[in-house]
């Protein structure tokens, strides 16, 4: 049921001296909602979240006739890149800008995917987001998507002063 000392979904960070974490992976649109996250260990790598990201989007209404599924074009950092999930995106009709790896800085990208940078931050201002207290995981998803809620809440509503 558990993972070794703090819970399934963790693993041991590569960053913070092997110390066990998660990470939160999230798809949001250009104003900031987000479409789709989801929880992993702290040692997986942020490829293998891309296309299940991408899956969970769902359907959006709005306009008449059929919804759109999928977004047009995805922008992500050199952390999603690979030829396999580049080929994938291109099999569903999306543009993949994700930088490529030894890149230089500076390629523009950042423009619009701060946008996802500040969604993660609104999402961390959230004291049970930021530090995992949770050992189930199914208990942290849930307030991770309680947390979306929220954000989703708030750019619909402005006025609305939820803490």
């Amino acid at each position: 049921m558990c993972g070794h000392l703090g819970g399934d979904k963790t693993g041991p960070s590569p960053v913070d001296r092997s110390r066990r974490g998660s990470k939160h992976h999230l798809i949001a649109c250009g104003r900031g909602t987000p479409l789709a996250c989801s929880l992993t260990g702290g040692n997986r790598n942020d490829i293998t979240q891309l296309i299940p990201l991408v899956d969970a989007i769902p359907p959006v209404r709005g306009r008449r006739g059929r919804p759109r599924q999928r977004p047009g074009t995805l922008y992500g950092d050199r952390a999603y890149h690979s030829r396999e999930g580049r080929r994938q995106l291109r099999r569903r009709n999306i543009q993949a800008r994700i930088a490529w790896p030894k890149s230089p800085h500076g390629s523009g990208l950042g423009k619009k995917r701060w946008v996802v940078e500040r969604t993660i931050a609104w999402l961390h201002q959230y004291r049970r987001l930021r530090i995992r207290y949770e050992r189930r995981d199914d208990i942290h998803e849930a307030f991770l998507a309680i947390g979306c809620s929220l954000i989703c809440l708030k750019l619909l509503h402005p006025d609305c002063t939820l803490r």
